[in-house]
């Protein structure tokens, strides 16, 4: 779910924070990409006759085919993708987890009722929304990664906590993800539909936090208080406060004690032990590997690899993916050129991050430094925690 409506508050509040680009401009930059967001939008996205994309034994092959593709299209822009996967989820998103479980039963039991009344335009519906990312599903593309010489990261719990300490540390220019909560993790800059913006024609929209928070007039801990009151997936939301109400709220009593304290009760219940607290640390402070100790490395493709892991194993057609091995090898090489502008890129201080960005195209430094009660995870291709 991300941040509800927190798009909207951005478009009416600070429009200039958002910015359109094709994917050409990112020409050398490296890319901290969410790759269960991805996952799910392969599954969804990538069919044949409305249906996802097997092997002859029934296997899905729908994820594979998208990271595979996509990732060759963002090569050879001259982007540098790094993926990061989510670990365990927070003790606080088991309740909208439970919601989203109930939903899918929900669409189960509307999906049979097409297919047994032949409604094939209801069948399709309800067929994407009973799609889920399986642990199946994350193993198979992080071993089709690796043959691809592609680094990935697997975050000790939320990738996109993760993928924002990445950017905040200048490992990579922006975290890439579909979930706005990205940016209540202080990343500096939000890239979405970066893994499908050519294939849907659509523009990628560029989220500058500092331009958020500025436009807003809000510190980043008022930004976070904000999107919880918005709605978020860690606690309940106060039911009746919409986007235009929640920031004059923020802009009026600071915090959200303040909003409690103030707020007409029988107007906006309040809901029972409101976690708002719990959610407000776990945004300041999330479970995250420490940037520091992470080395993100792009390789050769195992050419041999992945012919026999798609073709061999998965049933892909052996001539286009040794064209796509072929395109993803030459580009990779031309895109660690990088770009000029990016050893002057600075990170905005009023995210909580410091005053100056990395040289982005240096080798990255790793000290053994780890961040204080975060659990050490495990990196792969070439990545160390």
């Amino acid at each position: 779910m991300g941040i509800q409506s927190l798009t909207k508050v951005i478009g009416d509040h600070c429009p200039n924070a958002i910015k359109s680009n094709e994917i050409k401009n990112y020409f050398g930059r490296k890319v901290a990409i969410d790759a269960s967001m991805s996952i799910y939008q392969f599954l969804i996205a990538v069919r044949q006759d409305g249906q996802q994309l097997t092997t002859d034994s029934g296997e899905t092959t729908s994820h594979l085919m998208g990271i595979f593709y996509r990732t060759i299209r963002m090569v050879e822009s001259g982007i540098k993708p790094c993926y990061v996967f989510d670990g365990k989820p927070p003790t606080l998103k088991s309740g909208e987890l439970a919601k989203r479980l109930e939903r899918k039963k929900e669409a189960n039991k509307k999906l049979e009722e097409a297919q047994e009344n032949g409604d094939t335009s209801n069948v399709d519906k309800y067929s994407r929304q009973t799609v889920r990312v399986t642990k199946e599903h994350n193993d198979e593309c992080k071993k089709l990664l690796n043959l691809m010489g592609i680094p990935y990261v697997e975050a000790p719990c939320e990738a996109e906590a993760q993928c924002a300490a990445l950017a905040k540390a200048g490992k990579v220019y922006a975290a890439a993800s579909e979930d706005m909560d990205t940016l209540t993790f202080s990343t500096p800059v939000l890239l979405r539909h970066m893994t499908y913006s050519e294939a849907k024609k659509v523009p990628i929209n560029e989220i500058h936090l500092n331009k958020v928070l500025e436009g807003l007039q809000f510190s980043m801990d008022q930004f976070i208080d904000l999107c919880i009151l918005l709605g978020c997936d860690y606690c309940e939301s106060i039911k009746g406060i919409g986007p235009h109400r929640a920031v004059e709220l923020i802009k009026k009593y600071k915090t959200l004690e303040g909003i409690v304290n103030n707020l007409d009760t029988k107007k906006y219940p309040i809901p029972e032990d409101w976690r708002y607290n719990e959610a407000r640390e776990l945004f300041r402070n999330p479970e995250i590997l420490d940037p520091n100790d992470i080395e993100i490395k792009w390789k050769d493709p195992d050419v041999d690899g992945v012919v026999e892991y798609l073709v061999r194993e998965k049933g892909f057609n052996e001539d286009r993916v040794r064209k796509g091995v072929e395109k993803l090898s030459k580009n990779l090489k031309a895109a660690t050129q990088g770009r000029l502008d990016s050893f002057f890129t600075q990170v905005p201080s009023n995210a909580n991050v410091p005053a100056k960005r990395k040289f982005e195209d240096r080798k990255d430094a790793t000290t053994k430094k780890t961040k204080p009660n975060s659990n050490r995870g495990k990196t792969k291709n070439g990545s160390k925690s």
